[in-house]
């Protein structure tokens, strides 16, 4: 259309919309327009690259990942921080840390510093990435080590990576560490947000101290944030397996209170906590107000009626 019209795009104008495409998950498209560049031959740029090996790394192709990388080599187009955190990222959620950090030290090398998105992958994005590898296969004192070595080089922890790092150390158990690393967080100004909540809410919950999770959720008011429907659904579905089902069911009841609607899997741990402890009448009477309060069953749900016998 724009050719039609005397419009000649260039190369950056094709990567806005391949770009855009790989958003979009029209992937087929964008890589026929990928063709179309090489075909009129327009030279790709290295945000043409970036988008692809992205999308590459995003579902599973290493090699594919690796082809484009090579064409990208092979035409003179020098990688940047971006193409490195994408490999990182990728290596990392593969649980192939020690590969990622074989392209972090190949990154330096080449004169490219590290930013604290590449430390939250090895503590999810180049340091960020490295971060989250780490606790993935937990390594936790590398990770910790890690994220000391950002302070070093000058660089502000952000919230994705003591996130990153609070969690890898609760699903370890190792809370009083993740309270003094909460704390240190809080202390450098970074203000802790609903996923910080979320990940310490779980955590506690996971490893049976409810007691502290509740006065976790109620200290959320410090920061001026408000508990959502994510967390009281973290709560409850504890709650209900740890055998609580009356405390969770008051919980669940005083939703309308706190202006708060319930979704379908708050629905369901809830339903499945009164099966748990043969409170079928309540469960079935739970299931029917759905449809009243505008929450359709999930597939999830049936199944849970189905184990219940209601089905």
């Amino acid at each position: 259309m724009m050719e039609g019209r005397g419009f000649q795009p260039n190369i950056v104008v094709y990567s806005t919309v391949i770009d855009r495409l790989y958003k979009d998950k029209r992937l087929t498209e964008a890589f026929d327009l990928f063709s179309e560049v090489k075909e009129k031959g327009i030279s790709p740029n290295i945000l043409t690259y970036n988008c692809l090996i992205h999308a590459m790394c995003t579902l599973g192709q290493q090699k594919e990942a690796i082809r484009f990388l090579d064409e990208m080599l092979a035409s003179n187009v020098a990688l940047d921080v971006v193409t490195y955190n994408i490999l990182i990222n990728a290596h990392c959620k593969e649980g192939m840390v020690s590969e990622a950090e074989d392209i972090v030290d190949t990154m330096i090398k080449k004169g490219i510093e590290p930013n604290v998105i590449t430390y939250n992958a090895l503590i999810d994005v180049s340091y960020s990435i490295m971060i989250n590898g780490y606790c993935k296969v937990k390594r936790l004192d590398e990770a910790r080590n890690l994220f000391c070595e950002i302070s070093r080089k000058g660089l502000a922890p952000d919230i994705v990576t003591y996130n990153t790092l609070i969690q890898g150390i609760c699903q370890l158990g190792r809370f009083s560490y993740a309270h003094e690393l909460f704390k240190k967080m809080c202390a450098s100004r970074q203000i802790p947000n609903l996923v910080t909540y979320s990940v310490l809410l779980d955590g506690l919950c996971k490893h049976g101290k409810i007691k502290e999770a509740l006065k976790l959720l109620r200290g959320m008011q410090n920061y001026g944030l408000k508990p959502n429907i994510v967390h009281y659904s973290i709560l409850i579905d504890w709650l209900c397996k740890g055998g609580h089902i009356r405390f969770a069911s008051e919980l669940f009841h005083g939703f309308s209170v706190k202006g708060l609607n319930p979704n379908v899997y708050t629905y369901t741990v809830m339903i499945n906590g009164f099966f748990k402890e043969r409170l079928l009448d309540e469960a079935y009477q739970l299931f029917r107000t759905m449809k009243e309060n505008d929450c359709l069953p999930d597939g999830c749900c049936y199944n849970v009626m189905i184990r219940g016998g209601f089905f």
